[in-house]
């Protein structure tokens, strides 16, 4: 039960530093946001940024061998790093619909599959 709450964690983590990483570039297209500068831009970012972390740490201890998670360091940081893609490309394709996804955006995805595979082999 660990493992599941710590992967849905992760989601919401991954959610939010989506938001905070690159929501702030559609900024522009909006009255209210035209007239940022980075400074107001970075403080809305590191608003959004704390509900990451929020998600984030709980998960860590929360899946983490260490505090009698299922997971192993190695394990959380590749299930971060692959949740964190596929949040991103789900992101991508909703918020910024001028991106072109393309073939070796779908293989590297195949291989961050791989390499989940791989640290998950004992």
């Amino acid at each position: 039960m660990k493992g599941i709450w710590t992967v849905l964690l992760l989601v919401l983590s991954n959610i939010f530093m989506t938001m905070a990483w690159y929501g702030h570039l559609r900024f522009k297209e909006f009255s209210w946001g035209k007239g940022m500068g980075l400074f107001t831009i970075i403080l809305i970012s590191w608003g959004v940024a704390f509900f990451e972390y929020i998600f984030q740490v709980p998960a860590n201890r929360m899946g983490s061998n260490m505090y009698g998670g299922p997971f192993s360091l190695v394990q959380l940081k590749v299930l971060q790093e692959a949740i964190t893609l596929v949040i991103f490309t789900i992101f991508t394709v909703l918020v910024f619909r001028n991106e072109t996804l393309r073939w070796n955006h779908l293989a590297a995805g195949v291989l961050l599959i791989g390499a989940v595979w791989l640290v998950f082999k004992k």
